[in-house]
């Protein structure tokens, strides 16, 4: 769409600024600059700040309308892969495939298995390949091992393919936050992160009514649960095509931008002190990445979310059936969840976005809603159906804590391979806690499965307490920057080229004085 305004280039006899703000020419001159986009935010400075600010507005709303669609579908179909044995054991998978007892839980966990084993080199191939050539690839990728379960015979067969999976999906998450970082400024991340979220409850929506028309099927040659695999995995073929078309590696080779908006689009995120890409291997930033107490505190938070989310997304339909219904229809029952979740996790989001440095505080509160819905599930007796439903569905919101903190991590740490590391440590931890989530429902609890719920009510009461202690040592930390940078003469919190540049030289966030971290 052309803009309503246009950036004109600087006339030739007019005389470029002898400084930056914040930086001498002459330093920029001699800077050893590797990020990739740095080319195009030196350009920035042909303009005045309000030809910038015109553009900007146009440019977001450009964005907006090619980026946003395609990463909600991606997370919508992805997701649909991780219900699909959700779906899948409510009809004869279990007995055609000898997964009683113990069994089917471990079915659950494998997939995190590949995923923990997987999210650290995935997050490096991320930085030093062009960024949606490589997720189309993997899209491409997992939607056929996913077909490839309709061929599976026995327990070892799907304990190899949802490991297989789990590798290839271990790069979607870190993908988008990626592309989130490249494309938007800190204080528009939450409210897209949280669409972007909330289309698994569209996943959820859709895949219920997928299983419960597919259910219905009396095929000799396909069961419904082989249906379900091979429908949901053919959705995920077509659209690893689209995307591979569609979705571009970075603002820089965006075609939908003309070139003085692609310098717009790299000018407004600068302000990230995150630079765009950049693909060299730092070991100082990997050494600091392991070190840093804010990753680790994150870390935590995706272990717990892990473990709740490994067995509320694997467990739900065996929860529903303890209450009394058949497998269609707990199946069926799931459905009102998924337009729960995408109707109550972009409320989250646009608190979070409202509120820019309340983040830790939406965190701690959006943990309240599924600790009420446990607590109903552990002190409800089976006479009252409907409240326990109603509690199973509260599991859902799931999705808002881990959001979070995912926005949180892709925020508050700069520096690409720092990055890379640890958003790899944090989906190490996540995949750790699908795993150990998967394996707290006992069987022989059926249909109550109290262990479980008391282990998901603890994970939730240490989301909460470390969300808030990160705040306040990350507030601690501003405070600490605030009073450095005011006697080196920089002004406190600003943001100016001088941070910008920190960010495309690839310093950290605790090289870089100018960095303020989002509470």
């Amino acid at each position: 769409m052309a803009s309503n305004y246009e950036l004109k280039e600087a006339p030739p006899s007019q005389e470029k600024p002898a400084s930056i703000t914040g930086v001498e020419t002459t330093d920029i001159a001699a800077a050893s600059f590797e990020d990739s986009a740095v080319k195009l935010f030196l350009e920035t400075h042909q303009y005045t700040a309000e030809e910038l600010a015109a553009e900007a507005s146009a440019v977001r709303r450009i964005v907006d309308r090619r980026i946003v669609p395609i990463i909600c579908i991606t997370y919508m179909i992805q997701f649909l892969d991780k219900l699909s044995l959700n779906y899948a054991s409510a009809y004869s998978l279990i007995d055609d495939l000898g997964l009683g007892g113990h069994r089917y839980a471990w079915t659950a966990a494998v997939f995190n298995f590949g995923l923990l084993f997987w999210s650290i080199p995935t997050t490096l191939l991320l930085q030093r390949f062009p960024l949606a050539k490589f997720t189309g690839t993997m899209i491409l990728g997992w939607s056929i091992v996913l077909i490839c379960h309709v061929a599976a015979r026995n327990y070892a067969g799907i304990l190899v393919l949802r490991f297989v999976l789990g590798m290839f999906e271990a790069s979607v998450v870190p993908a988008v936050m990626n592309l989130v970082s490249m494309w938007y400024t800190r204080s528009e991340q939450p409210i897209r992160l949280y669409t972007f979220h909330a289309f698994n409850g569209m996943a959820t929506m859709l895949g219920a009514l997928l299983a419960y028309g597919l259910g219905h099927s009396h095929s000799s040659h396909l069961k419904s649960w082989k249906l379900i695999f091979l429908t949901i995995g053919l959705l995920n073929f077509v659209w690893a095509w689209v995307f591979l078309w569609l979705m571009p590696d970075s603002p820089m080779s965006a075609k939908f931008l003309t070139h003085r908006q692609q310098v717009v689009a790299v000018k407004r995120v600068s302000e990230n002190m995150i630079g765009v890409k950049n693909k060299k291997f730092k070991p100082r930033q990997a050494l600091e990445a392991i070190t840093d107490l804010r990753v680790l505190g994150y870390a935590t938070i995706g272990l717990a979310g892990g473990t709740i989310n490994g067995g509320v997304s694997n467990f739900a339909t065996a929860l529903i059936k303890g209450y009394g219904y058949s497998g269609i229809q707990a199946t069926l029952l799931q459905l009102p969840v998924g337009g729960f979740e995408f109707v109550l996790i972009p409320i989250c989001g646009l608190i979070a976005t409202r509120f820019t440095n309340a983040r830790c505080l939406v965190l701690a509160g959006v943990c309240l809603i599924p600790f009420g819905g446990l607590l109903g599930i552990r002190f409800t007796s089976l006479d009252h159906k409907w409240t326990l439903v109603g509690c199973t569905w509260l599991q859902y919101m799931v999705g808002g804590p881990v959001i979070i903190s995912c926005n949180l991590l892709a925020s508050n740490v700069a520096g690409h391979t720092k990055r890379s590391i640890s958003n790899g440590i944090y989906f190490v931890f996540y995949a750790a806690g699908n795993i150990a989530g998967a394996n707290i429902f006992f069987a022989r609890e059926k249909p109550r499965y109290f262990s479980a719920i008391s282990g998901l009510l603890i994970c939730y009461a240490g989301i909460i307490v470390v969300g808030l202690g990160l705040r306040l040592y990350m507030q601690w930390e501003n405070k600490r920057r605030d009073r450095i940078t005011v006697v080196d003469g920089i002004a406190p919190g600003g943001i100016d080229d001088a941070g910008a540049l920190g960010g495309f030289n690839d310093e950290t966030d605790k090289e870089n004085l100018h960095f303020r971290y989002a509470l």
